[in-house]
């Protein structure tokens, strides 16, 4: 297992989804302009926190882009299909008495939903964060107004631990939310 200081860098590696040309690469700066059309959706930013802007901009993807190259803390990849990024999955590593621990988020292109492709991202990076780093619990928190999500989670192998009232303020709404974890 590996196990790294706090200033040690992960690397982003390439995994090879299950599905027809489908991938989880490093990003790079070449997707700025498929990150922005496909994130610039209002149905996949209700859904996220409110650190993921609504619009998209141009902008806000060659910010991304900057900051998750600058990240060697956590992993984050680029959700490929055919060479493009249709989406993002990352690994946020916890430190202090959660230090094994680690948070799993993502999303998904709108055109690509329903296909398969986040159970399979979420299965293929969960299997290889517990493989290669020293971590024994991946958790995730959906919002209860995002039952596909749970199912993704489900589908991959993830339990809903806990229904936390009233945890979320999402577009002026106060939501339950749900927390999935997969305990090794």
């Amino acid at each position: 297992m590996l196990r790294f200081p706090m200033s040690a860098s992960v690397l982003a590696p390439v995994l090879p989804l299950p599905l027809s040309s489908a991938r989880l690469r490093p990003w790079r700066p070449s997707d700025a302009a498929a990150l922005a059309r496909y994130a610039n959706d209002r149905k996949i930013w209700q859904n996220l926190r409110d650190t993921f802007p609504h619009p998209y901009t141009a902008e806000d993807a060659a910010y991304f882009l900057a900051l998750v190259a600058d990240n060697h803390q956590d992993l984050h990849l680029a959700i490929d299909v055919a060479g493009e990024a249709v989406g993002s999955i990352g690994i946020h590593f916890k430190t202090d008495v959660r230090r094994r621990s680690a948070e799993i988020g993502y999303w998904l292109a709108r055109e690509q939903w329903g296909q398969g492709l986040a159970t399979a991202a979420v299965r293929v990076l969960s299997d290889y964060v517990l493989a290669h780093f020293d971590i024994c619990r991946l958790y995730a928190v959906v919002f209860a107004s995002n039952p596909a999500s749970g199912r993704v989670l489900e589908k991959a192998g993830y339990e809903r631990e806990a229904c936390m009232k009233r945890s979320i303020v999402k577009n002026g709404q106060m939501l339950d939310s749900f927390l999935y974890a997969l305990v090794v």
